[in-house]
């Protein structure tokens, strides 16, 4: 089991100061990947805190750390220019030393994708469409044709240090989603699910795998879950016990007075489950 750490794009997370000594406090606990989440523009109210945008925080904490894994999301990939994100998501490769996941998903707030000029009934369509152009970005093929983007004639370079590509992450949990996890991605994200919601998630995945043409095996296809709150040790079994490689512990909800414990503790008490 790996654990990462979601959330240091937010809240008072994003005073530079915070931020460089929370992160690296999480890579000296041992954390194997840090998290960040990607909203642009969000209706008023509770639920939209301040917060960094997903690649500038990223690109910082590329700067300040120097083992942990850097993961995005999940990143609202309609409601991103396909070829700009995939030079920026190289970039990102390149000055981390190869440390980039991506995860992607397909957004589901409408008037955030709206202000992005995508509405909610393609988002589906560019997310698959969005990820076969930075595959061809990534790959060297100068021309792509599709039904939103097209290029012709252009090339980028550098190439990510993670050749193909850094790991492409799918989340969301309607079958949709699971079809794009198994047949693009190198894993699967859940968010929010206990034991046995994951399980039926992993169960739902390799039902799909059967159906559907993948190059390779369900087995490498790696299970990231956010649970609610942060697990005790037999919940943490639990979860690899249904299938789970990488749980994320979320900061929401954690006062900001009790981070810097958890961050410093979290580590060695959930090493221990599997230990």
């Amino acid at each position: 089991m790996k654990f990462g750490l979601y959330g240091l794009h937010r809240d008072r997370n994003v005073t530079p100061e915070v931020l460089v000594r929370r992160a690296r406090m999480a890579e000296e606990a041992g954390f194997e990947s840090l998290w960040v989440g990607d909203h642009i523009a969000l209706p008023p109210g509770e639920g939209n805190p301040p917060r960094l945008e997903a690649l500038v925080a990223l690109t910082y904490l590329a700067a300040v750390t120097s083992r942990v894994r850097l993961g995005v999301g999940l990143i609202v990939l309609p409601q991103r220019q396909p070829v700009l994100l995939a030079k920026q998501l190289t970039s990102l490769d390149v000055l981390s030393g190869g440390r980039l996941t991506v995860a992607v998903g397909s957004g589901y707030m409408e008037p955030e994708l709206n202000a992005m000029g995508v509405t909610l009934a393609e988002r589906g369509a560019r997310t698959d469409e969005y990820l076969a152009t930075m595959r061809a970005l990534w790959s060297a093929e100068p021309s792509f044709t599709g039904r939103f983007v097209s290029y012709d004639g252009v090339v980028q370079h550098p190439s990510p240090v993670q050749q193909p590509h850094p790991p492409i992450v799918v989340g969301g949990h309607s079958p949709a989603a699971y079809r794009r996890a198994v047949r693009q991605g190198s894993g699967w994200y859940g968010w929010g699910l206990d034991v046995d919601e994951t399980g039926q998630a992993v169960r739902a995945l390799a039902e799909t795998a059967r159906d559907v043409e993948r190059p390779a095996a369900l087995g490498d296809l790696e299970i990231t879950l956010t649970p609610s709150g942060v697990p005790d040790l037999d919940t943490v079994r639990r979860y690899a016990d249904v299938g789970v490689h990488r749980l994320i512990i979320e900061l929401e909800g954690i006062d900001d007075s009790a981070v810097d414990d958890l961050i410093t503790s979290v580590g060695d008490d959930l090493a221990g489950a599997t230990g």
